[in-house]
């Protein structure tokens, strides 16, 4: 069981969440959808869940990142990538190397020494270390 949660308190947690709310909007009218609609389609109960996560106040949970990259027209891997350097920007450093912001992976195995661009200095020199 996962017992340390990011806290929302942070600057940095903030500063990414708002983003990640950003993003999602952003998709969502690129999509033409309102707020009830994508609530429809991802199986949301309730339309105002959408706008609590557009301003940066809550996280898709896990289990429903497929319906989610559907319903927004997003290939689910870039998703996920996107998603996670928000939500889990170290994780995301370390399972896809520079993060959703380096473009398309290739197909080399082997990944940059740079980490992912939503990784905080700190973040950055503790890795550096490992």
């Amino acid at each position: 069981m996962y017992n340390q949660p990011q806290r929302r308190s942070t600057g940095r947690t903030r500063q990414l969440r708002n983003q990640s709310g950003a993003w999602l909007c952003e998709l969502r009218e690129k999509r033409g959808l309102s707020q009830r609609e994508l609530a429809r389609r991802v199986g949301a109960e309730f339309y105002t869940f959408i706008s609590q996560l557009e301003a940066g106040l809550g996280r898709i949970p896990p289990d429903r990142y497929l319906v989610w990259a559907d319903a927004l027209g997003v290939e689910p891997g870039e998703f996920v990538r996107t998603l996670t350097s928000y939500y889990e920007p170290v994780t995301c450093d370390i399972v896809f190397g520079n993060g959703p912001q380096s473009g398309p992976r290739t197909a080399h195995v082997g990944r940059s020494a740079e980490p992912s661009p939503n990784v905080d200095n700190g973040q950055r020199q503790r890795l550096a270390t490992k």
